[in-house]
């Protein structure tokens, strides 16, 4: 059984730094995708960044591009989400998802992915 457990939210002020991480176990990180997802208080879930662990690949939102940067030791079983110059958009629970069907896909309906519980980042003066 795959699970996923994130770490790392908390509440900072604007233009402060935070780094979540992604921790898989049952699986190995080998031949997945495993993405970072946000959802605010009444807002649509938001797929922030990504990375294709076979050549490590990635892709961000535009909204978090220059800011934020994912990474992965495969050797940890666990991707990290480095985040810079945070602002109050930034707000909302994060969570990570590990897909074998890649980074385009991975949100693309259920089963697609498995889903950890979420981190909440909180970014207020």
């Amino acid at each position: 059984q795959v699970q996923l457990v994130e770490s790392g939210g908390a509440s900072v002020q604007p233009g402060e730094s935070l780094r979540l991480s992604c921790e898989a176990s049952g699986t190995t990180l080998g031949r997945l995708a495993i993405g970072w997802f946000r959802q605010a208080p009444g807002k649509e879930r938001e797929k922030v960044s990504c990375i294709r662990i076979l050549d490590m690949a990635t892709i961000y939102s535009d909204s978090v591009k220059g800011r934020f940067a994912i990474s992965a030791d495969v050797a940890e079983n666990t991707v990290y989400l480095q985040m810079n110059s945070l602002k109050s958009d930034d707000t909302g629970v994060y969570y990570c998802a590990a897909s074998p069907f890649g980074c385009p896909a991975m949100d693309r309906g259920p089963g697609a992915a498995y889903w950890g519980q979420g981190t909440q980042v909180t970014v207020s003066s």
